[in-house]
């Protein structure tokens, strides 16, 4: 397949707006969609990309001669631009490829993203088998029945079947980079009691170092893509394995622009809310319009080089990774969900089921997600409230759903943790909470560094103690009248009174904000003097 055969391909009405003789001669090797800014490091030589244009912003001037550059760097054979998002092609982007000599094509709003992955990978699976006639791992016959299958719009699981019944191979199993099951052709296995469900036959579990073959685009994200997976390792199947893998690539490839648009619609969903625009349609884009109250979830990826992790704007393509996580996590949940990056680069979804329900889904398919995060990055994941889906309700949703991402203790943290003051406290910056603590305590701290009695660590056995004199003797082992004189040298130094409940929660605020060592210390029992 060239690049000059994507203007023939029937019904599509795929257009020319810049390109050469000599330039629409180009092969083909494959297809990736994408609405990354820099999508390099995850293009092959050859590839044609698809995008629906969601990265491009008028204000942003260079944004289209970034892009191409990624392109022009990775070998790209051709650029097709969908115009469904701004209702045309920049001039700006058409500009750019022709600085770099690469071909662009429109593809018409009309014109799914899905009807075009799903041709062009059958077109390159036509030209793979003639070219192979004399050494084809599937015969002839099963070819055709597979084809015919694909043509009529058969599922995965219906191929795979048929595939594995025809071909005589080992029992496989379809599952995504992240390890969901999308279907498999083995009786399902009877689960660990402790074991998460599956939503498909029992599948091998997957990991860093098993991802089977590849099926279809593969992004570069650790949570998305397609792999064939044989249950029995067997060398006399792999060539028919092999080929089963490129036949299966346009399922993977329709599957991938799905999530794509998905995650696309999602995150017009996320800008909506962020402005002043309506929810009404971007709601029902996502199949949330029915919904009487959404739960509203973020993540983000900590952790890796600088600049590839995290949700800073510019960040990169791992900014993403944490929609894609959240996608697969929900996506056997079985209610309807949005999940998807907003312009800032900020991870989130709404999802239609009870808070109770999406955190302990969250956090039983967190251990397989991060099993697939390689160095030191770490998935993390905060669960807002529920909320009725107006703008004011879900963006507070959303802003304590952020908070919890921020400050809960552990990977997967709910608003339903916000229960004290201690889990509150959490999620302000550290460098807030430090500067508090020095403000009120720092009298404290000097004192303690000049003196073998410890004043913060009196200060917080008699807070603990709901400011009981015997008791906070007792607790340190000293005589009652040495409490009420350490109190009084307390109320001294700060200029607070602990018999004013407000002073008392200031105080017991200020302890809790000193960094995790220094609140250690403070909170441990002062030695008993010495006799």
């Amino acid at each position: 397949m060239i690049v000059g055969d994507l203007l023939h391909l029937d019904d599509l009405d795929i257009r020319l707006a810049w390109g050469t003789p000599d330039l629409l001669d180009r092969p083909v090797t494959g297809l990736s969609s994408t609405d990354l800014q820099d999508p390099a490091r995850y293009l092959q030589p050859g590839e044609l990309v698809l995008t629906g244009l969601v990265w491009w912003r008028p204000a942003d001037a260079s944004g289209a001669l970034r892009f191409a550059t990624a392109l022009r760097s990775a070998g790209v054979a051709a650029l097709l631009a969908g115009e469904g998002t701004h209702g045309s092609v920049p001039d700006s982007l058409a500009d750019a490829c022709r600085t770099h000599g690469i071909p662009l094509l429109t593809v018409p709003a009309g014109v799914s993203f899905r009807a075009v992955t799903d041709r062009v990978y059958l077109r390159l699976w036509g030209d793979l088998r003639v070219g192979a006639q004399d050494t084809a791992a599937i015969p002839e016959t099963v070819r055709h029945e597979l084809l015919d299958l694909l043509h009529a719009d058969a599922g995965a699981g219906e191929v795979l079947a048929h595939a594995v019944g025809r071909l005589g191979v080992p029992d496989c199993s379809i599952t995504t980079a992240g390890g969901r099951a999308v279907a498999a052709t083995a009786a399902p296995a009877p689960a660990p009691a402790n074991a998460a469900p599956t939503t498909a036959a029992s599948v091998p579990p997957a990991g860093r170092g098993d991802t089977g073959l590849p099926v279809g685009p593969q992004d570069g994200s650790p949570f998305d893509g397609w792999r064939l997976r044989p249950h029995l390792r067997s060398a006399a199947a792999e060539p028919a394995l092999q080929s089963l893998a490129e036949l299966l690539a346009p399922l993977a490839a329709r599957a991938h622009a799905d999530a794509s648009a998905r995650r696309r619609a999602a995150g017009r969903l996320l800008d909506a809310l962020a402005g002043e625009a309506g929810l009404t349609e971007p709601l029902a884009a996502c199949g949330l319009g029915g919904a009487e109250s959404l739960v509203a979830v973020t993540a983000r990826i900590d952790g890796g080089r600088a600049g590839e992790a995290g949700a800073a704007p510019g960040d990169g393509p791992p900014a993403a990774w944490a929609a894609h996580a959240l996608a697969e996590a929900l996506h056997s949940l079985g209610a309807p969900y949005a999940a998807g990056t907003d312009r800032d680069g900020r991870s989130a979804a709404l999802v239609a089921a009870p808070v109770e329900q999406v955190a302990e889904r969250l956090r039983r398919a967190r251990p397989a997600l991060q099993s697939r995060l390689t160095g030191r990055r770490t998935l993390r994941v905060g669960v807002g409230p529920a909320a009725p889906p107006a703008p004011a309700a879900l963006r507070a949703a959303l802003v304590q759903a952020r908070y919890v991402l921020e400050g809960s203790a552990g990977p997967v943290g709910s608003a339903a943790e916000l229960d004290s003051l201690d889990g509150l406290l959490r999620g302000i910056p550290p460098e807030v909470t430090a500067a508090f603590h020095v403000r009120l305590l720092a009298p404290l701290a000097a004192h303690d560094r000049e003196n073998s009695v410890s004043l913060l660590g009196t200060l917080a056995v008699f807070l603990d103690h709901d400011g009981s004199w015997a008791r906070t003797a007792e607790a340190l082992c000293i005589h009652v009248n040495t409490v009420h004189y350490r109190i009084r040298r307390i109320e001294e130094l700060t200029g607070r009174s602990l018999a004013r409940l407000r002073d008392r929660l200031d105080l017991r605020t200020a302890l809790l904000c000193a960094p995790q060592p220094a609140r250690a210390r403070a909170q441990a029992p002062a030695p008993a003097p010495a006799r």
